[in-house]
């Protein structure tokens, strides 16, 4: 989990009790599993015995940082920035201990608290004449914009300088001495560290750890339907279960190493056993055991493994049948969805005719065929021979029906 570290890091962490902090980008009203690294750094650092501070940037957010962008973000607005950050807070105190009464409890803090009174000419006269412009320039972040067709506005060039001035005023006033982050933050982080050496005439320390990345290339955390969430009502426990579980054997490997808090001989010996047996996916289960229970909570992972065999094994009916609406459809999400009028079904749908009008089989006669065969089920039991017709009585959370044709191909049916 360590990529770039500032020489004494190590040092200073072995020496005493150290304040380090992170800070987290509050631009949506949830975190998402890309956050997953610095929670987990924070996590280890309290772990260890050392105090951390989750920065959320009220401030920052109003401004965008240039890091590993090629374009500038919309810039939001303060209520909607409130909004995330109450959120973004809420989801923290999830994974860090605050209890105040302990030496190294977590503490939140919201740079806007600093900078909302802090005066333009005020900022370039005590923080701008400390790093040149010579200084700002060298930075990747800034190069790559500048390079770019779309430039680099005044407005982000000098999000390092209010990031460097974060630390300062964490050195200053809560004498936080450590700064962690992705790798792309390095060269904000060390102008934060250029800052205290130059304003204080103080010693601060820093480590960034690489980004997560896909061992086909694609981007990690993102799915077709967009980002996994920390929040359930972004990402259903169920959804976040399977992201993990779909990990590539190269993935899982090294995620489960990144990702969860594991002994190393745990995680050697897991990495063993799903070599002698690849098949089994034991790694990527046991990978999706330990986020969602970390992210979620035990019986979240519960349902995820139930709902997992719902369209995998042939004995779930009866749990199908005690699933709630919203459960059913986080189950169900991306089975293709069939809408018919719930009229039809109050003095019973002609199977064959059913089968046919909502096009699950071309034809009547195809779905006599299969029918025949056994390779019909409905809401997972198989239709035998008697059942002829489909009624209001078959119905899911009278609203819905899971139509099985053959093995693999599933339908919803949702009446109106």
């Amino acid at each position: 989990m360590i990529q770039d570290i500032m020489p004494g890091t190590e040092e200073q962490l072995n020496k005493e009790m150290t304040s380090g902090y992170i800070g987290f980008d509050p631009t949506a009203d949830s975190l998402h599993i890309g956050s997953l690294v610095p929670i987990l750094l924070l996590v280890h650092l309290q772990q260890a015995g050392h105090k951390p501070y989750a920065l959320v940037g009220g401030a920052t957010g109003m401004v965008g940082d240039p890091s590993g962008k090629s374009e500038e973000r919309n810039l939001l607005s303060e209520d909607i920035l409130q909004h995330n950050l109450d959120c973004v807070q809420k989801q923290l105190e999830k994974f860090l201990d605050f209890d105040s009464t302990k030496p190294n409890a977590a503490v939140m803090v919201n740079n806007y608290d600093w900078f909302k009174n802090f005066s333009f000419l005020n900022f370039i006269r005590d923080v701008g004449k400390h790093i040149t412009v010579n200084y700002m320039m060298a930075k990747d972040s800034v190069k790559k914009r500048l390079e770019g067709e779309t430039g680099m506005s005044f407005t982000e060039f000098t999000y390092q300088l209010v990031q460097g001035y974060d630390f300062y005023w964490l050195y200053e006033n809560k004498g936080c001495k450590l700064q962690m982050g992705g790798s792309d933050q390095w060269g904000n982080i060390v102008t934060g560290t250029e800052l205290i050496r130059r304003k204080s005439a103080g010693e601060a320390f820093a480590f960034t750890c690489p980004l997560v990345t896909k061992s086909d290339g694609g981007k990690f955390g993102k799915t077709e339907k967009g980002n996994i969430w920390l929040d359930a009502k972004k990402t259903s426990p169920y959804q976040f279960y399977q992201f993990w579980l779909n990990a590539t054997d190269e993935d899982a490997k090294k995620w489960i190493k990144t990702f969860t808090l594991l002994p190393k001989e745990t995680i050697d010996s897991l990495i063993t056993e799903h070599d002698a047996a690849p098949h089994l996916r034991s790694l990527q289960k046991k990978l999706a055991e330990q986020l969602t229970i970390f992210v979620h909570s035990p019986e979240d992972y519960n349902f995820a493994i139930q709902a997992s065999e719902i369209l995998f094994s042939n004995d779930t009916a009866e749990i199908l049948q005690s699933l709630n609406e919203e459960q059913l459809l986080q189950v169900l999400e991306g089975v293709p969805t069939v809408e018919i009028s719930q009229e039809e079904l109050l003095n019973g749908y002609d199977l064959l005719s059913f089968m046919a009008d909502t096009k699950i089989f071309p034809s009547k006669g195809e779905a006599r065929k299969m029918w025949q065969g056994g390779g019909i089920s409905i809401n997972k039991l198989k239709v035998t021979a008697e059942k002829t017709t489909i009624s209001t009585a078959d119905l899911l959370q009278n609203k819905y029906l899971l139509v099985q044709k053959g093995k693999k191909n599933y339908y919803l049916v949702i009446t109106k």
